[in-house]
């Protein structure tokens, strides 16, 4: 049976790769998203095993002592982490799987599966970025303002990313990733290639 593609997603907090992964999914069968474990609290309207596993600072560092993630990181005070077992089972029913990481974490994968394909979605301007997240409402200022600096640092290694998607009008962005996807599995199917996490 062929193996699943690994699709690694990252872009600043604010670019709306959420939004446009999940127009996405609704035009795609055959994949999986990736729940990633957070430290962090639930923000207004996240629901556990949806946006993240919400866990304890102390069953994260079991997890990590365990190697029970693909990747992990530290950003804001809080843990991210990738879980490993329901990647490592999607991918081998060729199920393609869909992971939503920070820059660190995409470095990591692909030190691991150097075979994975990664796509940064980015907003049009560092600008724009400031004012979707001021519209949120979530955050304080200086958070904000956190947020901001990260950000400038990430949009600077888009380029190590396979392919880059500039988030400005929505609906274009939804069909470029989409279009991305269906290219890589038509090549897949007519390519084949190696396994994933061997």
């Amino acid at each position: 049976m062929s193996k699943g593609d690994i699709f690694i997603i990252s872009g600043p907090s604010g670019s709306g790769k959420s939004t446009v992964l999940k127009r996405v999914f609704e035009r795609l069968e055959n994949y999986f998203f990736s729940v990633s474990a957070t430290t962090r609290e639930p923000r207004p309207g996240e629901a556990e095993g949806r946006e993240y596993y919400f866990i304890s600072r102390e069953k994260f560092l079991d997890m990590i002592e365990g190697g029970e993630f693909l990747e992990y990181t530290e950003y804001a005070g809080n843990y991210y982490g990738t879980p490993l077992a329901p990647i490592e089972a999607h991918v081998s029913c060729g199920i393609d799987v869909f992971l939503d990481v920070e820059i660190e974490g995409h470095k990591n994968i692909r030190k691991r599966i150097p075979e994975a394909i990664s796509v940064f979605i980015t907003p049009p301007s560092i600008e724009v970025l400031e004012q979707r997240l001021r519209k949120r409402s979530t955050e304080t200022e200086e958070k904000i303002k956190r947020r901001l600096r990260r950000a400038k640092k990430e949009m600077a290694m888009a380029g190590t990313y396979d392919f880059v998607v500039v988030n400005d009008e929505l609906e274009t962005a939804v069909n470029e990733l989409y279009t991305i996807v269906q290219n890589i599995r038509t090549k897949t199917e007519n390519n084949g290639k190696e396994d994933y996490l061997s």
